[in-house]
């Protein structure tokens, strides 16, 4: 039987992603779908635009990983063919056209950085305790410029980005201040960088907006650590629990099984993310 929390007491360290933090705000049903229920319900088909995403990603990081004299727009589209998934694609023809589009994304971003400029870090996980929060991420690239640190961020999607994109995102924020202390270096500046534009969206935050993003996240996670503990108590309904219906239930993977998330809106096909071609 767990010991009981005095008042007074401080809470039992919790530890949290933003995905995790993002996905309780998003949804509490999808939390509990995605993090708590064991086995999760089933998903549905995959997305085409997380594979895109994902491809670019393992692309963009294998590159760094080559010995310098390989890091060549070239071998960086090569990379896309190593990694291509065609999962969630309408058809061949659809997967086809969409691996040569990555290609072209990643050899024309590739053409824009320096081989030279040694990353601090690609795929990093970082981490930082806040409050009565264990925070940790994973950063897409990780810059030194100067005597600072610059948190890069991939994006692929088809929507244009704007600066308060970065500005409110509170992934970004978590882990420049998560890198500042894993790295032991100041990190202020967290960038977007958006592939099929070819745009870079940038916020500086300073000691007030990382402290209030931090504290932001240890509120969040105060209150999945409360439903954790009354799932595990045996309390999984809808009060603790309940669907959030609302635009973003048509790319839910749990949406099959969440009557409210099919009535909010119409089922979209596995490949309705990627731009129409």
């Amino acid at each position: 039987m767990s010991q009981p929390i005095l008042d007074g007491m401080p809470r039992r360290l919790y530890g949290a992603t933003p995905t995790r933090l993002n996905t309780w705000l998003d949804c509490p049903r999808r939390y509990r779908f995605t993090y708590l229920d064991r086995p999760p319900p089933p998903k549905g088909p995959p997305w085409a635009h997380n594979t895109l995403g994902a491809v670019v990603h393992n692309a963009l990081a294998g590159w760094w990983r080559l010995p310098r004299p390989a890091r060549t727009p070239e071998r960086a589209g090569s990379l896309v063919d190593e990694y291509w998934l065609s999962e969630g694609f309408r058809d061949a023809d659809q997967a086809a056209l969409w691996r040569q589009r990555a290609r072209e994304m990643v050899v024309g971003y590739v053409a824009g950085l320096d081989p030279d400029d040694e990353p601090r870090g690609v795929e990093r996980t970082v981490g930082l305790i806040h409050g009565g929060t264990s925070l940790t991420g994973r950063i897409d690239r990780v810059d030194q410029r100067g005597d600072d640190l610059v948190i890069v961020d991939y994006k692929t999607g088809r929507h244009v980005l704007t600066t308060d994109d970065a500005r409110s995102s509170l992934a970004l924020a978590v882990y420049a201040a998560a890198a500042a202390r894993t790295l032991r270096t100041p990190c202020r500046r967290v960038e977007l960088h958006h592939l099929p534009s070819g745009t870079v969206i940038a916020w500086e935050h300073d000691e007030r907006t990382l402290r209030r993003h931090l504290d932001r996240a240890d509120g969040i996670a105060a209150e999945c650590a409360r439903a954790d503990a009354a799932f595990k108590a045996g309390q999984a309904g809808d009060d603790l629990f309940p669907p959030r219906p609302s635009s973003l239930c048509g790319w839910c993977d749990f949406v099959q099984h969440c009557p409210e998330g099919r009535a909010a809106v119409p089922a979209r096909a596995s490949w309705a993310g990627l731009e129409s071609a």
